[in-house]
């Protein structure tokens, strides 16, 4: 299904040509990142991802996707492969499975090694059970492993490990920070693919903004979705199970998982909440929109939808080169408080509130998180960035504290739910409670919630919208009536 001709990865017609040169590039960066730290002669070694049984049975947990810090440095996207790198020439080896002539039967022609080679434009391929041999003719010094804590999920990166690894001096201690760190800066080739997958994602936002009606699942809606960025896209995979919320299910953070699958059917005069993002050759997109199935917003869908339109806007206004993401967080929450309290919620000083942390009640996630190779990517707490913060509450779920730089891509997602477990924690405490109006706090019970989610690419001048669907009210209440065919072309 995909190809690799005249050194490129695609998915045929109609879809984005990756240059292999992208994934050079990644290799000469860490080269150049790691040579300082190496002794002697260090090769790099990275071990790529396996198939995953279903259960105890012969078929395949879904379908293999690559893992990330491979797929950044070799573009390979088989399962069973390594790959090493010479630090002090960048010489690249890429080591492939060796599998019987029987493969052939079931999964298709044996390629060699040089059909390999001519794919992923790497001159030196081997068969994976060779990396030993190929290892020792190299004569290396130390072997530069992979090792490290993924600080969004506490799992470990998974380490190189092969038959007579052991024969070897390692080192995993370098590595993970270096790689880390190069996956937040995107180069000019990797920002292309990133504007294509939100650009494809974006579309098919828009595709089910319009079909979404009273008496459609939920599920429905997702697989438009999947079928746009599929059919259309050549994504063959999504970044993260979809969030298709609808009503009170849009209070759900998290909501699609196993145990709330997408499956209640929308009722007319409710909000949805779909966050849903595609995937194209490893590369994440990441979209919220919320809109009123109706076509058209009741004042109190308005009242929520436009606070967390204008937290949104005052972060995109004031994302730029030098300005830490905690401080972004923080004026998220203060702008949704201010907006809350005009709209007769609260009560008091904004900055009392913020104090308090009575956002955290509103908007009990983090404003947003760096994007790229995985949906949350990886670098926002490693070794020389800031610490995690604590204060004020709520500020401890931001991915990372880092200041903004130029190429970082991240997701700007403000957020309003009315969430049970937390207004009642609120009402209780004898400080933030002083803040909020029973009342009206009432009225907003079943509400739901809203969040709009925009990936941004932080440039020297500033922040540029990669998204591309209707924001403001008008706008989506046009677009859903079938006008502004050709705005978001």
């Amino acid at each position: 299904m995909t190809t690799a001709q005249s050194g490129k990865l695609w998915m045929g017609p109609g879809t984005l040509e990756i240059p292999l040169e992208l994934f050079a590039l990644n290799r000469r960066r860490l080269v150049e990142r790691v040579l300082p730290k190496s002794p002697g002669n260090a090769v790099i070694v990275l071990q790529g991802g396996n198939e995953v049984p279903f259960y105890d049975t012969d078929t395949t947990y879904n379908v293999f996707r690559q893992e990330s810090y491979f797929m950044w440095a070799f573009g390979a996207i088989e399962p069973g492969c390594f790959g090493a790198i010479e630090v002090a020439t960048g010489r690249t080896h890429l080591f492939v499975p060796h599998f019987p002539k029987s493969y052939a039967i079931w999964m298709g022609p044996l390629h060699s090694l040089q059909d390999f080679s001519n794919k992923y434009g790497i001159p030196e391929v081997h068969y994976a059970d060779e990396i030993a041999s190929v290892l020792k003719k190299l004569d290396p010094t130390v072997l530069l492993t992979l090792k490290g804590t993924n600080s969004d999920s506490g799992l470990t990166a998974q380490e190189a490990v092969f038959d007579g690894i052991d024969k070897f001096k390692v080192n995993n201690t370098i590595l993970f920070d270096e790689i880390a760190d190069l996956r937040v800066f995107k180069t000019d080739e990797e920002i292309a693919v990133m504007k294509y997958v939100v650009e494809t994602s974006s579309t098919a936002h828009r595709k089910v903004m319009r079909m979404a009606k009273a008496g459609k699942s939920e599920y429905q809606c997702e697989s438009e979705f999947l079928h746009h960025c599929y059919g259309v896209g050549g994504c063959r995979h999504v970044s993260y199970t979809c969030i298709c919320a609808s009503h009170t299910n849009a209070a759900i953070l998290h909501y699609g998982h196993a145990a709330a699958p997408n499956n209640r059917f929308i009722k007319d005069g409710e909000l949805c909440l779909f966050d849903m993002g595609a995937n194209y050759f490893g590369y994440a997109a990441d979209i919220t929109c919320t809109f009123p199935v109706s076509g058209k917003f009741t004042a109190d869908q308005k009242l929520i939808y436009e606070a967390v339109l204008t937290a949104n806007l005052a972060v995109f206004k004031a994302a730029k080169p030098g300005v830490g993401w905690p401080d972004m967080h923080v004026l998220a929450n203060r702008t949704l408080l201010e907006e809350l309290k005009k709209g007769g919620l609260l009560k008091g000083d904004v900055d009392a509130m913020v104090t308090a942390g009575l956002g955290a009640i509103f908007q009990p996630h983090g404003l947003g998180h760096l994007l790229g190779l995985d949906v949350h990517d990886v670098g926002g707490y490693i070794t020389g960035q800031p610490p995690r913060r604590q204060e004020p509450r709520g500020i401890e779920k931001l991915r990372t504290n880092r200041i903004l730089q130029d190429r970082m891509v991240l997701t700007i997602e403000p957020g309003c739910y009315f969430v049970d477990i937390l207004l009642d924690e609120a009402l209780a405490d004898p400080v933030q409670s002083q803040f909020l109006v029973p009342d009206v706090i009432k009225r907003f019970r079943n509400f739901g919630g809203v969040r709009i989610e925009d990936d941004v690419l932080i440039t020297k001048n500033g922040a540029v919208n990669l998204t591309k669907v209707p924001r403001t009210v008008q706008e989506i209440e046009d677009w859903i009536a079938g006008k502004d065919n050709d705005k978001y072309n």
